[in-house]
């Protein structure tokens, strides 16, 4: 009996199995000729986003649909093929698209289990699906998938197939290819992970959001291990090996940092210029744009930024929690109050939202959205002390939604707020105008306006220079004596209204050098000058830093800064103070390559000693380079002498009410400005100023820029004298004579030791502004001076 049911069985299975060949069969016959052409395939065009990069390699920024990065299977590293294979198709360089004996293997595991949870798909079958198919789970798309995949095995190499594969599949956090993934879980290039990194990757194609280390770290880290467990079993790695994997610490990259430097603003700048050249296609078509920027300089930029913004929400006080909730008694009840309020509350910087759960005096416990809780105290609440300990009816209770953040190489948390007032800074090289550094605000997702390119503000006294430069060609010295005394102007003269300017501190110092002036910010003193000059001359004079003459309006306001311009326009026009007198253009593109490297666009910088014109006399440049060494030694910002730098100058700049503040300075290689204020202007409050807002963000820029870097200095130009001067009156002591040194020692009359600098010849050769050509007539009549200047007392 049992013979005969056995040749009963063995019928019914080779009933089957001709049955089922002949449907497999007729599906084949249908299904084949109608599968998809392979040119996806055999000219493999993936969509590569913009990448952008500092000069010096760093990603600061990436566009486009898909995070991805082509790798030729060359350069796939051996530990990643295997780790791959081990994980999702051991067999893939023996089986013929479909593996026969995983298909078997998967559907007995699936009998006993009761259901379908192990698949049998290969690699192959998989690339078949991410090219032509969809996830749909249909007998249909799956017989097409098989018949897909051998026609891919038939056409189309392993080594090629294996490519395919590790560039298209997607990974999670929008990378798509191992070689993006590596970069966005580890922030490094596949070629520098290690074996367990690998095989964290190769865990993730089975369920990206599954196994995201970012999102389950542990789960992701149960997957890794099996896959390191796989490899050991197919002897591609041995115990030893295996163990060091395992044990192997992962360091996995934060979601939100995905660039190797924050440069927000100047990526968008990037992204905007070459969409206006090259339109969408800049989004797929693999652009890699290579920028001026430096990683160390960026880095310092916004650093500083960051804490000039911090140190005045210092010293204005806290404000208050963003907003108060209810917290539920239960921890259950708790916690979900808690992650319901920070869900629309992302990171800004490196500011946490955090809801406060304990609030004493002298310690304070928050909790953040992974349900971690932080602790403050000491000296980190100080600044907070009045809402700490409940004083003038502000107090800090539980249900308080706060900012923290964690400061120092050993984490101390502490209470933060998001800053109202906001802060730029640009530096570029004044030899060729290459930006170098660029902060255009505090957080570019939180505003996007662009200060350093966008925001038009009054330069207060940082416009100073300019006036002083345009009176040296006009006769005017830096031992001119002009009257500091005070000053009624006409509606006319003011520009509408009728005015009495004064000093910043309300002082007044009688006749001073035009020297002592600037080095102490005179305005009274600045706006004679002009008077002297006139301020239609000046308007036409500043044209040559690249002034657009329309926003400075020729009214004697002009001395003091009323007019208006960008951060980025005043680090061009310091830079002919910095680099002798040429003009250069501000740049930041310096090239952009296609995808297979071919090179499509590239910058044409104007270059000091090669194509930069001349625009002010070398003469005047040092002369007003002198001068304003003077501010940073002994001036309005003789705090940065601090730096303990001798190739320093620069200008502190503060508008009427201090709505806006600044400090241009610089050396022979870099120029940096920084401003501060509010979008909406108002007052940064009493006692807020250039030398105290805007200088300290310049002073930690330039120190961490300049470290290790020799001090250089600028040589005087031919065509100056150096003269021993009167410091009270300005004027040259007679050349010395031995008759005249003697009786100067018999009558007890000591040299003055001052010396002052000239020009040997005067006038200097005229240079004319950039725009101007040759026979055209001035876009304005110049004022006329006399040769000798009638100094205004």
């Amino acid at each position: 009996m049992f013979s005969k049911w056995w040749h009963y069985a063995l019928a019914l299975f080779v009933s089957i199995g001709v049955v089922g060949t002949a449907l497999a069969g007729l599906a084949g016959a249908l299904i084949y000729p109608n599968l998809p052409p392979l040119e996806a395939l055999t000219d493999y065009r993936p969509k590569l986003p913009l990448r952008i990069y500092t000069a010096d390699g760093a990603l600061m920024g990436e566009f486009g649909e898909e995070r991805r990065s082509f790798i030729a299977i060359a350069q796939v590293p051996s530990y990643m093929k295997q780790a791959i294979i081990a994980a999702e198709d051991e067999r893939f360089y023996s089986h013929g698209g479909v593996d026969t004996l995983g298909v078997l293997r998967a559907a007995g595991s699936n009998l006993l289990s009761g259901g379908a949870k192990e698949g049998a798909s290969t690699i192959t079958m998989q690339v078949a699906r991410n090219f032509f198919l969809s996830n749909e789970k249909t007998l249909t798309r799956k017989l097409s998938e098989a018949m897909l995949a051998m026609k891919i095995e038939h056409n189309l190499s392993k080594d090629k197939i294996l490519e395919l594969y590790i560039n298209q599949i997607y990974l999670g956090q929008r990378a798509y290819g191992f070689e993006a993934a590596a970069r966005t879980y580890f922030g490094k290039p596949m070629r520098d992970l290690s074996l367990a990194e690998f095989a964290m990757l190769a865990g993730l194609p089975k369920a990206p959001s599954r196994y995201n280390p970012v999102v389950n770290f542990p789960r992701a880290k149960t997957r890794q291990e099996y896959v390191l467990n796989r490899m050991r079993t197919l002897k591609f790695i041995d115990q030893a090996t295996w163990l060091a994997a395992v044990a192997q610490k992962l360091v996995i990259r934060p979601s939100r940092k995905q660039t190797d430097v924050a440069a927000d603003f100047a990526a968008e700048m990037v992204r905007q210029a070459l969409f206006e050249k090259y339109g969408e296609s800049i989004y797929s078509s693999g652009y890699k744009a290579i920028t001026t920027l430096r990683r160390k300089q960026q880095t310092a930029a916004n650093t500083a930024v960051w804490q000039g913004i911090a140190d005045y929400d210092q010293r204005h006080g806290y404000r208050g929690p963003e907003k108060q909730i209810a917290l539920p008694t239960d921890k259950a009840g708790r916690d979900a109050a808690i992650t319901a309020a920070l869900d629309d509350k992302p990171a800004v910087s490196d500011m946490l939202a955090a809801v406060v759960i304990s609030a004493k005096p002298k310690l304070l416990r928050a909790q953040l959205h992974d349900g971690k809780v932080v602790e403050i105290g000491g000296n980190s609440l100080r600044w907070v002390a009045q809402w700490a300990s409940g004083k003038k009816g502000r107090q800090l209770q539980p249900g308080a939604l706060v900012r923290v953040q964690a400061t120092g190489s050993k984490p101390v948390w502490r209470l933060a707020q998001l800053p109202e007032v906001e802060a730029a800074m640009v530096a570029i090289n004044p030899n060729n105008g290459a930006i170098t550094a660029l902060v255009g605000g505090f957080d570019f997702n939180r505003n996007k306006f662009n200060r350093v390119t966008q925001a038009w503000r009054q330069p207060g006294s940082s416009f100073k220079p300019f006036i002083y430069s345009a009176a040296l060609e006009k006769g005017y010295t830096p031992a001119t004596l002009i009257n500091d005394a005070p000053l009624t102007l006409s509606a006319e003269e003011a520009g509408g209204t009728a005015w009495e300017p004064k000093n910043y501190d309300g002082s007044l110092n009688g006749p001073v050098r035009m020297r002592t002036a600037l080095t102490k910010s005179l305005n009274l003193v600045s706006i004679r000058i002009l008077q002297g000059i006139g301020p239609y001359y000046a308007r036409d004079y500043i044209r040559r830093f690249g002034f657009d003459p329309s926003r400075h309006p020729p009214y004697l306001t002009m001395a003091l800064g009323a007019g208006s311009v960008t951060p980025l326009q005043l680090a061009a026009a310091y830079s002919v103070f910095a680099n002798g007198g040429f003009n250069i253009k501000p740049y930041l593109i310096d090239k952009v390559y296609d995808k297979d490297g071919r090179l499509l666009m590239q910058g044409t910088p104007n270059i000091v000693g090669s194509n930069a014109p001349r625009v002010i006399d070398p003469r005047n440049a040092w002369l007003m380079t002198t001068m304003m060494q003077d501010v940073v030694r002994y001036g309005t910002a003789a705090r940065a002498s601090q730096l303990g730098r001798s190739d320093l100058a620069g200008k502190t700049g503060t508008t009427n009410d201090s709505r806006d503040t600044w400090f241009a300075g610089y050396t022979p290689d870099l120029v940096a400005i920084t401003w501060m204020g509010y979008d909406q202007p108002r007052s940064l409050g009493r006692g807020e100023t250039g030398s105290q807002s805007a200088l300290p963000i310049w002073m930690n820029f330039m120190g961490a820029a300049l470290k290790g870097t020799p001090q250089k200095g600028w040589a005087m130009p031919a065509g100056i004298i150096s003269v021993e001067i009167d410091p009270k009156t300005g004027a040259r002591r007679a050349a010395p004579t031995l008759i005249g040194d003697i009786f100067d020692e018999l009558l007890g009359t000591p040299s003055t030791g001052m010396v002052e600098h000239f020009y040997q010849e005067f006038p200097p050769p005229e240079v004319a502004p950039p725009d101007w050509v040759e026979g055209q007539p001035r876009p304005d009549t110049p004022d006329e001076a006399p040769a000798e200047p009638a100094l205004p007392l």
